[in-house]
């Protein structure tokens, strides 16, 4: 391949570089994204019976609107585990990787299949964390089920506001 594209053209070594600087800009975009998602996230903490609320979704979901479904887990994922180890709940890092990394994925679906990708997000972030306070954490079902309401606000107020930054740069973008 490397062979081929040097002995092919000048043409095929820009492309190639172009990939490698569009790849290079992505990881620090992902980086910056998933920086300034901890920073919302730390700042906003509410603390509840089993954890605490932020408003680390908007960062989830702004990122898996603007830039898709890989994305948006590796935001959601990696920002809501660095939360959770700065903030000094580090039962909940492991949990947290899984379930905003899925919140991610899922709330980057497009087209047709958005709608069904926002419930699921919305599904794997509440129901993950609830299940994982009742079973695993120890914390029972009464304080599992307590959260549920704070964890779906924590949801849908993510996901309004973060569409509502998507939106501010699709019109800025045109």
């Amino acid at each position: 391949e490397i062979s081929e594209c040097l002995v092919g053209s000048e043409m095929c070594i820009r492309d190639r570089y172009s990939m490698t600087s569009n790849r290079t800009q992505l990881i620090a975009r992902l980086s910056i994204l998933t920086a300034l998602t901890v920073v919302l996230g730390y700042y906003t903490k509410l603390p509840t019976p089993t954890g605490i609320v932020t408003l680390l979704d908007l960062g989830v979901y702004f990122t898996a609107f603007y830039f898709g479904r890989k994305e948006g887990a590796i935001v959601g994922g990696v920002g809501a585990f660095l939360l959770d180890l700065i903030s000094g709940y580090p039962q909940w890092m492991f949990f947290s990787l899984l379930f905003h990394g899925g919140q991610g994925y899922f709330a980057g679906f497009k087209g047709k299949a958005r709608y069904l990708g926002l419930l699921l997000a919305t599904v794997v972030m509440v129901g993950g964390y609830a299940l994982a306070s009742a079973l695993f954490l120890g914390n029972g079902w009464g304080a599992a089920i307590s959260d549920i309401p704070n964890n779906l606000a924590q949801n849908f107020v993510g996901m309004a506001l973060g569409y509502v930054v998507y939106y501010a740069f699709q019109k800025k973008g045109s």
